[in-house]
């Protein structure tokens, strides 16, 4: 609020704007599903340009009932299957006011596996349904550190189950992470966008 206050003061006509501070997200590309997509891959542009880079899904809808929406990473070979280190936990509950629960399910967990994660499961293919959030991946450029990522993202379940979800851990490898890779655990992308941002740090 200092910020706020201190471009404020002695103005009469109201808030301005805040002190700006860190950053700007930059739009780098954009899927757009065509309908039948086996997969939707962010294969250029993730570099040591930017620090974070922050995907964003927005209303991800399987060809298939009952599939999981799942990421895996490249790491400089042609394949995705970085090998990873993860935890899924989530919230739930269905439109009849049961299945209201808070677990943590190691069954969606990575245990230095190169398998795909899951980022949403059992997603509904009802016209209406789909999985929307974000996935934000740190410092894929490094050759020295392992490369975190965390996930948050709601979907609709079959059964009419709403589920909230967070995922977090990392891709165990030293080797620059250089593609991601979106896609369903069976069946294609049959609609949604996924936008790739990048956060530069300012200092």
């Amino acid at each position: 609020m200092t910020g706020i206050v201190a471009q404020n003061v002695g103005r009469p006509s109201g808030l301005i704007k805040a002190v700006s501070v860190g950053g700007a997200w930059t739009l780098i590309s954009t899927f757009t599903s065509d309908g039948s997509d086996a997969d939707a891959t962010f294969d250029s542009g993730i570099d040591s340009t930017y620090p974070i880079y922050l995907f964003k899904f927005i209303n991800m809808h399987p060809e298939t009932d009952e599939v999981n929406f799942q990421v895996n990473f490249r790491d400089g070979s042609t394949a995705y299957d970085a090998t990873k280190q993860t935890n899924y936990f989530h919230a739930s509950l269905g439109e009849d006011n049961n299945n209201d629960i808070l677990s943590y399910l190691g069954t969606y967990d990575q245990v230095q596996s190169t398998s795909a994660q899951t980022l949403s499961q059992g997603i509904s293919n009802d016209a209406d349904h789909g999985s929307s959030g974000k996935l934000w991946l740190f410092n894929p450029s490094s050759t020295v550190f392992v490369k975190h990522f965390i996930a948050r993202i709601n979907g609709t379940r079959h059964s009419d189950i709403f589920t909230d979800v967070f995922v977090g851990g990392y891709c165990n490898v030293t080797a620059a992470i250089d593609g991601v890779q979106f896609k369903m655990s069976s069946g294609e992308i049959q609609g949604g966008k996924i936008k790739m941002y990048g956060l530069k740090d300012s200092a």
